[in-house]
């Protein structure tokens, strides 16, 4: 497995395993305690997971937590994702950096998204299947949500939006959210 970082976020990194593959389809590793500790990341930190499955078109997010934040591996599975993390950590040096992966089940590459960042995503696949493990159990308390059409943010998504949750079709735009995420900010 081989973990790479991603430029345009800090702290971001794509981990790639290495599949093993014969007649009978493939078999490899999705998380590695050792490739994480390499990169800085502690593998006892995740404490959940969860899996969403998604039509073709269906759009999740854009999400992340007030607070502490929550860091979060991202693999699909199954099927095929346009996923796009927004670095929106006042402080870092890719503030309101974004970053754009197509992450498939033939790749099985898992994305890591720093605490502090939006992320969401587009099924390109009838169905696909998004895994995370994150390092906080979920407090909805926390929830905040970016409008996927946010001007400012200009993401290009790769099919018409077929299906959104009412959360995300009634998200605030980012200047909203900054604002949010500012005066939620711990101490």
């Amino acid at each position: 497995m081989k973990a790479t970082e991603v430029p345009a976020i800090a702290g971001a990194y794509l981990f790639e395993p290495t599949p093993f593959a014969d007649e009978r389809g493939f078999f490899c590793r999705t998380f590695d305690a050792d490739v994480a500790r390499s990169v800085g990341l502690d593998p006892d930190a995740f404490v959940q997971d969860s899996l969403s499955r998604s039509a073709r078109g269906v759009l999740r997010g854009l999400h992340l937590r007030s607070g502490d934040g929550e860091a979060k591996l991202v693999r699909c599975s199954y099927g095929k994702v346009f996923d796009v993390v927004v670095d929106l950590r006042a402080d870092s040096p890719t503030y309101l950096g974004r970053a754009y992966f197509e992450l498939s089940g033939e790749t099985q590459a898992t994305l890591y998204v720093p605490a502090g960042c939006a992320h969401g995503f587009q099924a390109l696949s009838e169905p696909a299947d998004v895994s995370y493990r994150i390092d906080r159990p979920h407090d909805p308390a926390e929830d905040v949500t970016i409008a996927f059409d946010d001007p400012e943010l200009a993401i290009e998504w790769p099919l018409p939006v077929a299906s959104v949750s009412r959360r995300d079709r009634e998200a605030p735009g980012l200047a909203e959210a900054l604002k949010h995420m500012e005066r939620t900010r711990l101490p």
